[in-house]
């Protein structure tokens, strides 16, 4: 499906902005990208062998890093799906459902295998959730907590060899879905398979069993491990099958079309619509694939400097013709089950927003001197930034606010933790207004003084193309690309990012499937129609 957004730019071009250097054969922006859809330790089991990936024939090496620009630039791309071998998808084992009887025994499995068993057999007695009287739940959750326990303890003691057991020996870069997908096969009850995630998925969140649980478990071990944690860290900042798909087009054209987002490149900025105007721009599964794809292809074009995302007008009757930015995570979608662990809260933050702040990793195409492809970003913000959308400013490198736009991250009145934003919102506002913020529930707006502690620039609605302008020149130089990287660095280590994305893995995944969360989002679903 595609769909046609407002100009994005908010204003004209500026033909005194440096041209930007584009690569052979490339024309000015033009025509239309077409997008349907989202795209060892001893005793653990052997080798890996590899799963068919639909798409993965799209995925060959098409060259080597160029320089344009005065940065690397990749021209062709080694993927992650392709580095999971031939087929280019997670390495997954034979369908074991216990250590192998040639070797010994990982300490702790036979108790993850009991444990699993007993909860598939203790489910099956029971009706779903929704229809589950108090013994029933008791019983159900009984089960469920002590195999998590199992599982546990069992990551606590080999969650590098688990992960090196999956990805070869850290030889094949795999994304949260695949690396999960990949120890369902290996290490049946360890996490669930995809037919079980499928079958779940259907459900509205009430009616869940909560499997989503024993992925977290599973990331918070990986993640919080110094080794295998930068490994996966890295993975998720490699461009997405679907971004190298769609390169050779938007290098041709200049314009990318989905169905949540449009992306022009025009004077040397990648500008980033996001267009979903009936919702607000609330984010869903799409969204956050749609984002990820454009965000690569902007980091991969040469004809790319600077970076700039804003919202678009909007078609919700109640802001009709106006720009709005972010309303955040879409609580409907929440509610009706269609927000995944991996595929938005996790992906989220380890895919476009990190790649936002960091760059690409280039893999097997880094040069001596550099390992990430990064650019600039500049977020215009009308109307409001609610809850991700506010996460999103604290990976910018400038923003200009409206000066009737407000911020708030309403984590208490929703009951999940607002992503990165307990990580980063400290960074910039210090220890209470954070408080204030996340736990108090504080709308902080542009027009006040503690608005300059989130924000560049204040501007009148009507000077905001200018204010956008403005600051994108202000971005678009050399010296400015290889201090923002030193920034980020002194900003963000990436041992204290991962703690936190480690601990994230879990809380989250528990808090989606809180009473309480299930209703307040139950009841906002219900009054919003």
């Amino acid at each position: 499906m595609t769909t046609t957004s407002p100009d994005p730019s908010g204003g004209p071009s500026v033909p005194g902005r440096r041209p930007a250097v584009e690569g052979p054969g490339e024309p000015g922006p033009s025509g239309q990208v077409s997008v349907a859809g989202s795209s060892g330790e001893e005793g653990l089991p052997g080798p890996a062998s590899a799963v068919e990936n639909p798409g993965a024939s799209e995925l060959r090496s098409q060259g080597s890093l160029v320089e344009a620009t005065g940065q690397p630039v990749l021209q062709g791309f080694r993927s992650v799906a392709e580095e999971a071998g031939g087929t280019g998808r997670a390495a997954a084992a034979p369908d074991l459902h216990g250590p192998p009887a040639a070797v010994a025994e990982p300490a702790g499995w036979q108790d993850v295998v009991a444990a699993s068993a007993e909860v598939d057999r203790v489910l099956a007695g029971l009706v779903r959730p929704a229809g589950r009287g108090v013994a029933a739940r008791e019983a159900a959750e009984a089960v469920k907590d002590a195999a998590r326990a199992a599982r546990s303890r069992f990551l606590d003691m080999h969650a590098d060899a688990v992960y090196d057991r999956l990805t070869d020996g850290r030889t094949r870069s795999l994304r949260l879905d695949e690396l999960v997908e990949a120890a369902a096969g290996a290490f049946p009850g360890l996490v669930p398979g995809p037919e079980r995630i499928a079958e779940e998925r259907a459900r509205p969140q009430a009616d869940k069993e909560g499997h989503e649980i024993d992925q977290g478990i599973l990331l918070r071990a990986v993640l919080r491990s110094p080794v295998a944690g930068p490994h996966l860290l890295d993975a998720m900042l490699r461009p997405t099958a679907r971004a190298i798909r769609l390169l050779p087009e938007f290098r041709r054209t200049g314009v990318l079309e989905t169905e949540s987002v449009r992306l022009e490149r025009r004077d040397g900025v990648a500008r980033l619509t996001l267009c979903r105007g009936d919702r607000l721009n609330a984010e869903d599964e799409q969204q956050v694939d749609d984002m990820e794809t454009a965000v690569d292809l902007a980091l991969l074009d040469p004809g790319v400097r600077v970076g700039l995302v804003r919202g678009g007008e909007m078609t919700h009757p109640r802001y009709r013709g106006r720009r709005i930015f972010s309303a955040g995570i879409n609580l409907k979608s929440l509610s009706s089950g269609g927000i995944p662990l991996v595929g938005f809260l996790l992906r989220r933050e380890l895919g476009y927003l990190r790649k936002l702040a960091r760059g690409l990793s280039l893999g097997d195409a880094a040069t001596w001197h550099t390992r990430y492809a990064d650019k600039p970003w500049l977020a215009a913000v009308d109307g409001f930034a609610i809850g991700g959308g506010m996460q999103m400013l604290f990976v910018f490198d400038h923003v200009v606010a409206a000066s009737d736009a407000y911020f708030s991250l309403p984590a208490a009145k929703e009951g999940i933790v607002p992503g990165a934003g307990n990580f980063r919102l400290g960074r910039f506002t210090g220890p209470r207004l954070a408080r204030q913020v996340i736990l108090g529930g504080r709308r902080i707006r542009a027009a006040e003084p503690a608005a300059r502690l989130l924000v560049d620039e204040v501007a009148e609605p009507d000077e905001m193309d200018a204010a956008v302008e403005r600051g994108l020149d202000r971005l678009d130089g050399e010296a400015v690309l290889a201090n923002r990287r030193m920034l980020n660095l002194a900003d963000e280590p990436e041992d204290a990012f991962r703690a936190y994305m480690a601990e994230f893995a879990l809380q989250q995944a528990l808090r989606i499937y809180g009473e309480d969360v299930i209703g307040k989002v139950g009841r906002f679903a219900a009054g919003s129609g």
